[in-house]
């Protein structure tokens, strides 16, 4: 029974020193202290690695990543003008309610007058001037085209004919676009038959403008219409509509042969109404 029990207690398992467990803890420690230093400089190399690639990134394309993620487009159309000057113009409907042709006199405000022949659909006669000014929203972007997009087109406008003060003056241009031909593009005054954009291109960064100066024509119909500018950005083609003020498509019309009525324009402002036999051909009307 004694040799029984010592052979029980010699086969129990030793249990280590306090001070060999102490050890192994100081042992544990100061490696779980280097592998945490060690984590830390990883992770300080890694995120400076990351924080100067995004850097170059966004620099480099990320506003125009978050531009076109936004939807915006590569273009902001800053400003659009039509310069009628001294051009003709003809209303598509005729003005017969007495309160609208009272708005057509000298007595009546601009604004009125101007929403009065709006309703009408007014517009120029032959040809018309269009300022445009488009604005980079790009890093770096091109303007490889713009051409006229038409929308309708019907008979010559001939419901009234109103004719400025002095018609007959017109100013030059740089580009000329014909509505009549099949492909209206605009060309160079002095290359009537040379597409502009096929000869020159514009390179716009981020914020930088330029301003288009432009003649449309049109004399065989009634066109509306839009331009459309055409923009390589990257590796990216996008395109971009440009309507006339208020959102609203250009309007052209042709010279017509008769008009039911016409009006001259008076020195006080407005228009006065001028018998028919006083209409006239004008050299604007051939103008394209």
């Amino acid at each position: 029974m004694a040799r029984a029990r010592r052979t029980k207690r010699g086969t129990a398992t030793t249990r280590p020193s306090t001070a060999t467990a102490s050890a192994h803890q100081e042992h544990g420690g100061r490696w779980n202290g280097t592998r945490v230093w060690l984590a830390g400089i990883v992770s300080a190399v890694i995120i400076a690695a990351v924080g100067v690639v995004f850097t170059d990134w966004y620099n480099a394309r990320g506003p125009d990543a978050i531009g076109r993620l936004a939807g915006r487009e590569p273009l902001t159309v800053g400003h659009v003008a039509m310069h009628h000057g001294l051009r003709r113009l003809a209303l598509r409907e005729p003005v017969t309610d007495p309160a609208e042709r009272a708005l057509l006199l000298a007595g009546a405000a601009t604004a009125q007058r101007d929403a009065a022949l709006e309703r009408h659909q007014v517009a120029p006669v032959a040809a018309m001037n269009v300022t445009v000014v488009l604005v980079g929203n790009r890093g770096s972007l091109r303007i490889v085209d713009i051409e006229p997009r038409v929308l309708t087109r019907g008979p010559a406008s001939r419901a009234a004919l109103l004719i400025p003060a002095g018609a007959g003056e017109v100013g030059t241009v740089e580009v000329t676009a014909d509505l009549d031909r099949t492909a209206p593009r605009f060309t160079m005054a002095q290359h009537p038959d040379t597409a502009y954009f096929s000869k020159k291109q514009i390179d716009l960064h981020r914020d930088e403008r330029v301003t288009l100066s432009m003649t449309i024509c049109a004399e065989k119909a009634f066109y509306t219409f839009d331009l459309v500018v055409t923009v390589l950005a990257g590796d990216r083609t996008e395109q971009v509509a440009v309507t006339g003020p208020g959102g609203r498509p250009f309007r052209l019309t042709g010279p017509a042969s008769t008009y039911r009525s016409s009006y001259q324009e008076s020195p006080a402002g407005g228009w006065r109404p001028q018998p028919k036999e006083r209409i006239r051909p004008d050299a604007s009307d051939q103008e394209c």
